[in-house]
């Protein structure tokens, strides 16, 4: 089962309806956010080269990088795979991103079939490539796909924003951070958005792109 899409603000706003009256820490933070952004993208080959831009650097750096790629063209597959090491690590890749998006570049995955796959069919996909851990097909599955009950716990802006709200001692570790989310199903996408306004507010830093 695909389960439930996100596609709107409503969709977002239902939600935190569903997670406010669950949990009073979220209408909490909703009272200080408002409506989180929808953060909607684009799906397919892009979009997950992104998402392995974006890993392990600042927004602010993931931008820049984004941006410098954009502008020489190689944020395509046949562009990124007819590109120069050289070229690439120019734009700001490390030596292991721009491996890591060769083998995405040549993988051939059937972007069109992942719209209709289980969530948890999309992530072990995407995870059996080099350079996709569980954080990058989450964040996939959450943004690119719009799927409503999606968590990514290894988000260290996920865990500082719940060690905050709910007056943990330290950040949960990626495991406490699932399981405290699998309270909030089926509408964990929304609770992620939530803590990543709740985050910005908090610590006035972006949380994600």
């Amino acid at each position: 089962m695909v389960g439930r899409i996100i596609i709107s603000d409503a969709c977002v706003a239902e939600g935190l309806d569903w997670l406010a009256t669950a949990e009073p820490r979220f209408a909490h933070a909703r009272g200080l956010t408002g409506l989180p952004p929808l953060r909607l993208r684009a799906d397919g080959f892009g979009a997950l080269f992104d998402a392995i831009v974006s890993q392990q650097v600042s927004v602010k750096a993931a931008d820049a990088i984004w941006g410098r790629l954009e502008a020489a063209g190689f944020t395509e597959a046949g562009a990124l795979l007819a590109a120069s090491d050289d070229d690439l690590r120019g734009c700001g890749l490390s030596r292991q991103k721009v491996r890591y998006g060769r083998a995405l570049a040549a993988a051939g995955i059937d972007f069109d079939a992942l719209r209709l796959a289980p969530t948890d069919q999309v992530i072990a996909t995407l995870v059996a490539l080099p350079g996709i851990g569980f954080w990058t097909a989450e964040i996939y599955a959450m943004f690119s796909l719009g799927r409503a009950d999606v968590f990514a716990p290894g988000d260290l802006a996920l865990q500082e924003s719940m060690r905050r709200l709910f007056a943990l001692e330290a950040r949960p570790t990626e495991k406490a951070a699932r399981a405290m989310a699998a309270a909030w199903s089926p509408w964990r996408s929304v609770a992620a958005r939530l803590l990543w306004a709740y985050y910005r507010v908090e610590a006035d830093r972006e949380g994600i792109r």
